[in-house]
Order: structure tokens, then sequence, then C-alpha cells
């Protein structure tokens, strides 16, 4: 917890003397949440209920993959107040990312899923690392509420610690749980972030509510390597998100046709839901789209040096995978558009890019090269 002038005892008994007005306090959070470019803010209690259940089980199944920060803490990721001793209320906030530039968005993604040699970047991950903008402005927040009551325990989270975000955010109320796992909001649809604050304010909770997914399995069907295997349950190692960004070695051979031209994350399941005719677009600046992300090819993407690219994906989580892991997932690209029906010159130029990358590139980026010069051979 921040340190602060005030014993945690001191704080609750303040806060008790003014329990009437705590529904008061919590509606001024909100409203500088808004103040602060969150879209919407809600409050659970630390209990994880069956989600705690559900994520042992799914450990059990390794469906995890090679994420084994999902299991190396034990219980704290389920339990708010293990994690941070004291905690009883988790603020749950979330951030809208879809891009303010962004016109008939499905459109234009759809068509960029049809065009082989487009560079298919999850619409997330094209502006500025989401973690320091959301923790910041929780920051913020957090200070603005010492400012009202004085200093209270708290930490500020955005996917960057064991918290199943998810999970509280669901029992929070800002949303539920997709079939895709996802949170999908009936306003919002689910492009959006979330960022928690882990106070030890007795505040007033708000209520969760209900799932209207109904019969509707679009993210199932449409999810490219079957990773949603059922309700609420993805196996992590057939995920294109986990391939492209979470694992950092060979990619099996079975997966890689499937990839398309998806370079880094996948966003199928969301372009299906019928929520997402809802989503908003952002008016955070910082997720505003960089380096033409929403409209570079392949072949544009490929030529970057490893200089170039720690110079654009600089404060981008696109930065995290690596060159290597970069140049790995658009080599696969290119051999999937290899096997397409591309003129001969396109081909030629895609084969030479290739051979020019393999003789700088590791062996693990070399195995992925020679897999997708090998695909013309399989062109029809």
């Amino acid at each position: 917890y921040q340190q602060s002038s005030h014993s945690r005892q001191q704080v609750l008994l303040i806060l008790m003397k003014f329990e009437g007005q705590l529904t008061d306090f919590v509606v001024k959070i909100k409203s500088w949440a808004r103040e602060l470019g969150f879209s919407e803010l809600r409050i659970a209690d630390v209990d994880p209920g069956i989600a705690e259940i559900r994520l042992q089980k799914w450990l059990a199944c390794h469906f995890h993959g090679e994420m084994n920060y999902m299991a190396g803490h034990g219980t704290k990721r389920s339990r708010p107040d293990e994690l941070v001793p004291g905690t009883r209320r988790v603020i749950v906030a979330r951030m809208n990312y879809l891009s303010s530039d962004a016109l008939d968005w499905k459109d234009t993604e759809q068509a960029r899923m049809s065009d082989v040699l487009a560079a298919r970047v999850s619409m997330y991950a094209r502006g500025r690392d989401y973690h320091r903008v959301i923790r910041s402005r929780l920051q913020k927040l957090a200070d603005r509420m010492q400012e009202e009551i004085g200093s209270f325990g708290y930490r500020v989270f955005a996917d960057s610690a064991p918290v199943m975000e998810v999970a509280f955010a669901s029992k929070a109320g800002l949303g539920w749980q997709g079939k895709n796992n996802l949170l999908i909001n009936r306003n919002a649809g689910s492009l959006f972030f979330i960022g928690e604050m882990l106070v030890d304010l007795p505040l007033p909770v708000d209520e969760a509510v209900t799932s209207h997914c109904g019969q509707c399995r679009r993210c199932i069907d449409a999810c490219p390597t079957g990773a949603i295997i059922g309700d609420k349950l993805i196996d992590a190692r057939k995920c294109i998100s986990y391939l492209t960004i979470e694992f950092k070695g060979v990619i099996p051979i079975e997966f890689r046709p499937l990839m398309g031209n998806r370079i880094y994350g996948c966003d199928d399941c969301q372009l299906v839901c019928p929520w997402n005719k809802f989503a908003e677009k952002t008016h955070i600046d910082d997720f505003s789209v960089r380096h033409e992300l929403d409209s570079a090819t392949l072949c544009d993407l490929f030529a970057w040096t490893e200089k170039e690219f720690l110079n654009n994906t600089e404060g981008s989580p696109i930065r995290r995978i690596g060159y290597e892991c970069w140049c790995r997932n658009i080599a696969i690209a290119l051999g999937n558009a290899l096997r397409s029906k591309l003129d001969d010159e396109t081909g030629k130029q895609i084969l030479n890019m290739l051979s020019e990358k393999r003789k700088h590139a590791s062996e693990m980026v070399t195995e992925h090269i020679d897999w997708a010069m090998n695909q013309s051979n399989e062109s029809d």
C-alpha cells in the first residue's frame, strides 16, 4: 500500500463516521473517473466466487500454455486481499480504445481480413501502451480521492498484476463475461481496456448484470483455430493472440495456415460479436493509430530493421514481443500470402524479402522463413 500519514484504522473510523455520505462519495469518484477519460467505473467486493474454481480447473487442464505466471501466484490472483493485505473493495474502470478516426470499422477490418497482403494488428495495440495510460489516470483518481477524504491504502493496476480483471469487472456490473472470455457491456460492446484500484475503504458495491449472450455462438464459430472450446473456456495454446504475443518459440505448423495475415493478436471474435455494434470510440489521443498500423502491408512491416522496430514501437504494447517474434509472425503471414494467387511480380518480391531477411535471422526465425518460402510451391 501507499504510505499513509494516518493509520488504516483512523481512516476507517473517519469513513464510518460519515457512513451516510459514502454513497455521495462514490458518486464523486465516478464523476472524477469520467473527467479522467474513463467511460464507466463500478465497485466490487473481494469475494471471487465461482471464478476462482474456474481458474483452478483451467490451469489444471494446462490451457494456459507457457503463461506460467497465470499459476505462479497461487490464490493471490483470485483473492485481492491476499495480493494486497487489507483490501476491502475492487474499483474497476473501463476506457474505450476504438480509434476516433475509425470509419465503418467493422467493414474496414473485414476487408483487411480478406486482403492477404494486409498486416493485421489487433486494434487495441495500434496506439500507446494502455498499461501506462490507465495506471497513470487511476493514480490521478486516487490522488483526487485522497484530497477529499485523506490518505487511505490503495494500489492501482492495468493488466500489470495477478488480478482476475474480467471476473471482478463482471461482479461489479461493468459488463458480463462473454463466451470468448472478454467483458461485454451492453452499451459499449467489448472494445475497451480495464483497470483496477484495490482499496481498503468500505465503499458500497455495485450490482452485477446478467449475461446477454443467450444462444449466440458467433465468437465460437468465428475463432480461426477453434481456441474457444466452450462457454468462457479458452485453450490459449490454440489462440492466435497467445501464439503471436505470449508464445516465444516455434509456432506449431498446424496453426500457421490458420493465422492468415494476423501478426499481432486477433480480433475475429470481437468483429462478429453483435454487441460491438454499440462499440464506442475513444476520446483519448494516446490510443490514436501510430505508424499506419491500421493500413500497413506485410511487406511494409517486414522491411523494418531491428532499430526501426524499437523506434516505431517505443511506448507501444507491441515492443514487448521483441523483434525476433515480430519477424516470425510476419514471415508466417507472408507464407500464407504466397499460398494465394499472387501475381508473379508480388510473389518474387516476397520471396526476395524472405531470402534477404534470412541472411541475418536467428535460427528460430529462419525456420519460419523456410516454411514461408516453401508455401510458394503450395500455391494454387
